[in-house]
């Protein structure tokens, strides 16, 4: 089936011309998935295969091969059942479809995705298909997504009806139909032109670390500190960029929106560092000893493993704790990480117990996320409340100094991350350790404690995620104690 455009490649060119272009003209050059995203694409076909147990007299056909699957198609069309990866192939495009549905008049087809709620993108996904479906003579009377239920809680064995979802999308499907043949035929000029296009810009796309969203290693190839390094929406710099200008520095004062955009630009310009020290000093005081520096991580999946989760709850299986009980001594250093096969909700919160006092701030990065998972651990264990209830009022967020630019440092590029603000203040960074982000952290976790698993393997990963975590409070105490420094 050379030179026929498949669903993924479709929907790759509408994200990014320059993607499309590179997948099939130089695909060597297209970076592999990471361990986090190959797990997005297990986990949904996870829920994939739970869907098929809504159609219980459905028939599952083999997609190894295309060509053996577009033939068996054709063959069981006939037989009036619902058709789980019916493949189809028209105007040199090839997809397959989740579920294929007889009804009194023709066919409903049905998309699953891992997802809690209808996107853009799922919309564009089903026209596609609709599109090679009807060219191949299909009736295609409805159009529904089949996705995950937010609200569904786990209690006993999974109910796949109440899990997930069904909306009809059938009226936006029909919207996006009129312009499904012209995309198609901008997606094969692009694929046979000469040079690749430019990377798509489009103002509703998210841009990471300097680059389009998409598997290409250095899609938009910018400098440091470009004008999607800027603080905010990502929109404005859209607008800016397709405006011809690229870096911080060469954005018209005018043309900046926020205090935060103001302070970049100046300290892109005059090449310094801002320093609020009348409000670092203010943020400072509110740190009361014995500080506790925490931090968590947590693993999520799709189809709730646990009694009382829902779709994508946060399970914490490990914490880190640095304590500095007063100003001069040497923080001790406390860890959890689960071991064992099962829950692990309510070993954390019994080994977290042990070593959080009740007296003294509780810092943390990003505060959100521990408040919500203490909340949630809460609501599941109420005989815990009280204790969490105590911990939740102790709580002070490290992000806030830097979120509102305290301190600014043009290495941080826009971001007040940890992983950027560590090495803006201090020079030092992740990058010697084995693990170094918090999305690849849980996968680990989740295949080495879950899965089978070499005894030797699972000791090299837990000694890492114990590293790693450990690095995370760590960095907490030496920015503040750097804070200290800058406002003496």
């Amino acid at each position: 089936m050379k030179g026929v455009l498949t669903k993924t490649q479709y929907l790759a060119g509408l994200e990014c011309p320059k993607y499309l272009w590179m997948l099939l003209n130089k695909p060597e050059e297209v970076r592999k998935k990471t361990i986090a995203e190959e797990f997005t694409i297990e986990e949904g076909n996870k829920v994939g295969e739970l869907a098929k147990k809504l159609y219980p007299n459905g028939i599952n056909i083999p997609f190894d091969d295309n060509l053996a699957n577009i033939k068996l198609t054709n063959e069981l069309l006939s037989k009036n059942r619902p058709l789980f990866e019916a493949g189809f192939e028209f105007d040199n495009c090839y997809s397959r479809a989740d579920i294929l549905v007889p009804n009194s008049i023709g066919w409903d087809l049905i998309e699953v995705k891992a997802s809690t709620k209808v996107k853009d993108k799922h919309v564009h996904d089903v026209s596609f298909q609709k599109y090679i479906c009807e060219g191949n003579g299909l009736k295609i009377e409805n159009c529904f997504l089949l996705h995950l239920n937010k609200d569904y809680l786990k209690n006993g064995s999974i109910v796949v009806e109440n899990l997930l979802i069904k909306d009809d999308i059938t009226p936006k499907v029909n919207y996006l139909m009129e312009e499904v043949k012209n995309r198609i035929k901008a997606s094969f000029d692009i694929i046979s032109s000469s040079e690749p296009p430019k990377a798509g810009i489009l103002s509703q796309s998210v841009l990471k670390e300097n680059n389009h969203d998409c598997f290409l290693e250095k899609c938009l190839e910018l400098p440091q500190n470009n004008v999607f390094c800027l603080y905010g929406r990502k929109r404005s710099a859209c607008e800016l960029y397709e405006d011809g200008i690229e870096l911080i520095k060469d954005i018209p004062e005018e043309k900046l929106q926020t205090e935060r955009q103001k302070i970049q630009w100046v300290c892109e310009i005059e090449g310094k560092i801002f320093v609020n020290k009348e409000k670092i000093n203010e943020f400072l005081g509110t740190l009361e000893y014995p500080i506790y520096y925490l931090d968590f991580e947590t693993f999520s999946m799709a189809i709730p493993m646990f009694e009382g989760l829902k779709p994508f709850s946060h399970v914490p299986f490990q914490f880190s704790l640095h304590i500095d009980r007063k100003s001069g001594l040497e923080p001790e250093h406390f860890e959890y990480l689960y071991h064992g096969k099962g829950d692990p909700r309510k070993d954390f919160l019994i080994e977290l117990e042990k070593v959080l006092g009740t007296k003294g701030s509780i810092v943390v990065y990003n505060k959100n996320f521990e408040e919500h998972r203490l909340m949630e651990l809460a609501d599941y264990y109420p005989e815990k409340e009280q204790w969490l209830d105590g911990i939740l009022v102790r709580i002070i967020d490290l992000l806030e100094p830097f979120r509102t630019f305290f301190y600014y440092n043009s290495s941080q590029q826009g971001s007040a991350s940890l992983k950027a603000v560590y090495p803006a203040l201090t020079g030092e960074s992740y990058e010697e350790l084995e693990i170094r982000d918090g999305r690849t952290a849980p996968v680990i976790f989740l295949k080495a404690t879950y899965e089978e698993c070499d005894e030797l393997e699972n000791d090299a990963v837990r000694k890492n995620l114990l590293k790693y975590c450990h690095l995370d409070t760590l960095a907490q105490v030496k920015i503040v104690n750097k804070l200290r420094k800058l406002v003496e």
